[in-house]
């Protein structure tokens, strides 16, 4: 048996960056009179990149990137209603709807009953924290790891605080370079969940992932199968 099985949240249990991409769209309508989509576009990207450090992963630190950009592309002549604007997209993105993939709430109940889950996720404490209750999928985890970052040193604090050995650990996500690449470089299991959407901050070269061993699945529901094909290529636990 594994001894844990974790999750990403965002676009691997519930739909996240389609949010982000319906969100930016109607910033770029909202900045029209100022600059070109595609620069205003280009020009958030590298606001958001260069305030990571700063306000992390989330909603709250794109709203505060998308008032950084129309202050910068503006001039700052952008107007107190526009900014208010830019508040409201940002109230609306916290307040939306959870909406989760096909398979993923059967899939999650399924694996709870026979092995321990945990839910491993960058982003904002509050706004994890209610996404997940709002879900309807807290109950089935065992313990919840909300982090500002997802890399080697991270899995491994995470995995020595609930003594498990990498060996017996499976990480299950939609990002390459958070949920797969760190997990696959200490031993341990990972599937690959692809989303239609990749943010440009996690794209991966494709000849780093030619070098790596993961599972790729086309959604949640053939997970059961691949958690029973590599607990069938487990060595049996040492006995102490």
């Amino acid at each position: 048996m594994l001894d844990a099985i974790a999750f990403d949240a965002d676009d691997t249990l519930w739909h996240n960056m389609q949010l982000f991409a319906s969100t930016e769209n109607r910033f770029k309508d909202l900045l029209a009179g100022y600059h070109e989509p595609s620069w205003i576009e280009k020009r958030l990207f590298e606001t958001e990149m260069r305030n990571l450090e700063v306000f992390g992963y989330g909603i709250k630190g794109f709203t505060l990137s998308m008032i950084e950009t129309a202050i910068d592309l503006s001039e700052g002549r952008i107007s107190g209603r526009e900014i208010q604007a830019i508040l409201d997209l940002g109230r609306s993105m916290l307040a939306h709807p959870i909406e989760l993939f096909d398979h993923a709430e059967e899939t999650v109940r399924l694996l709870s009953a026979s092995h321990e889950l945990i839910l491993i996720t960058k982003g904002d404490l509050f706004d994890q924290e209610s996404k997940l209750a709002r879900s309807g999928l807290g109950d089935c985890f065992h313990h919840v790891e909300i982090v500002s970052r997802k890399d080697e040193e991270t899995y491994r604090t995470i995995l020595g605080k609930h003594s498990i050995h990498p060996d017996r650990f499976l990480m299950v996500g939609d990002s390459l370079k958070s949920d797969i690449l760190p997990v696959v470089a200490l031993g341990a299991q990972a599937v690959h969940v692809p989303f239609e959407i990749t943010w440009a901050h996690e794209e991966v070269p494709s000849d780093l992932l030619s070098r790596l061993y993961f599972h790729t699945i086309d959604h949640l529901g053939e997970l059961p199968k691949i958690v029973s094909l590599i607990e069938g290529q487990l060595p049996a636990p040492e006995v102490v």
